[in-house]
């Protein structure tokens, strides 16, 4: 029998949380200014693996953002969104930055922080929930096509979206690629609020500034069976199985929970998740995880993208790592920090 779809894309039905979730604990903090305040470091003489970086001046390593500035209060004016639209982003900015994200007791392996995987997410300031991982510190987000659009003739229609990054910094994005087939897109940051910056060398006393995005790497292999994940996604705030519409879930604005690499759909093509996701997991998810990163929490690493689910069995399904490296390799005009090898 064939699965029965559920994508967790609020256009589209979901269902109730299941109770045997490993949830994240939130604590209430006061509103940190600091968050979205520009970090200078200084990496001038340091030891490389070898290599003494020069005080003599240097072009930057990498190319500064380019795109638009984005002052710290957003108008209708400026964003182009609707009253009811602007006052969803400004309900989920601010509980992004009134509330602190704590990671469930996990074993870690050497040296790994999950503190930047939560901080390389974002979740979809309209609506329709939805949640995106950055890939590159230049601003290129991965997310699930379906979050995008459902077909061609609404891409055209939808290929700007404003999206939230943990820390309450507010993007605008446009869609760069979008394949329905591996339920994956591209989208590229073009406009944003202050955002982090990091110090290169320069032999001017004021430093040269190099803005970056946190973001977050594909895995080198698929996890082992039964590996613990971390899933980090936005659920969304309103129960479409209630008897009656506006029934609000009163879930946070991000979720994390843990869960595990159940393998992939037997007899399913692992490039093909148009229909429901080959990868299996068991991470809690609700309409709105669609584009949640499915992280390996040994290595900090992604594994993949949840994206639906089966009614039939309740397996939380997802794009795997094979389809989002194939997918990345494709574009690898637009994936600047290379190291892609196509199906590995």
């Amino acid at each position: 029998m064939a699965p029965t779809l559920r994508s967790d894309s609020s256009k589209r039905v979901q269902a109730k949380s299941s109770q045997n979730s490993t949830a994240i604990t939130r604590q209430r903090t006061q509103i940190n200014q600091a968050k979205l305040q520009p970090t200078e470091v200084d990496i001038t003489g340091i030891d490389v693996d070898g290599v003494v970086l020069p005080s003599t001046p240097s072009p930057p390593l990498r190319p500064a953002f380019s795109g638009i500035d984005l002052p710290d209060t957003l108008t209708q004016s400026i964003t182009g969104l609707c009253k009811r639209d602007l006052v969803v982003l400004r309900k989920k900015q601010q509980w992004l930055c009134e509330f602190a994200i704590t990671i469930p007791p996990v074993r870690l392996g050497n040296g790994v922080d999950l503190t930047t995987v939560i901080n390389a997410t974002l979740v979809f300031a309209q609506e329709d929930a939805g949640t995106a991982v950055c890939i590159d510190p230049e601003g290129i987000l991965l997310t699930c096509s379906h979050c995008i659009a459902e077909s061609t003739e609404e891409l055209e229609d939808h290929k700007v979206k404003w999206l939230i990054f943990v820390s309450g910094q507010v993007v605008q994005a446009e869609c760069v690629a979008w394949d329905p087939r591996r339920d994956l897109a591209l989208l590229r940051i073009i406009a944003c609020q202050r955002q982090p910056m990091a110090t290169l060398p320069s032999s001017s006393t004021s430093p040269v500034r190099c803005q970056s995005f946190p973001f977050v790497m594909p895995a080198d292999l698929s996890p082992p069976l039964q590996a613990t994940l971390l899933c980090i996604g936005h659920p969304g705030s309103e129960d479409l199985e209630a008897s009656q519409p506006g029934i609000k879930t009163n879930y946070d604005v991000l979720h994390v929970s843990t869960g595990t690499f159940r393998g992939y759909a037997p007899g399913q093509d692992v490039q093909d998740n148009a229909e429901i996701g080959a990868l299996m997991h068991d991470c809690w998810t609700y309409w709105g995880h669609s584009g949640a990163p499915l992280v390996e929490q040994c290595s900090g690493r992604l594994i993949g993208l949840h994206s639906s689910w089966d009614d039939r069995t309740g397996m939380r399904r997802g794009v795997g790592l094979a389809a989002i490296k194939t997918f990345l390799a494709e574009h690898e005009e637009l994936w600047k920090y290379g190291g892609i090898e196509a199906g590995k």
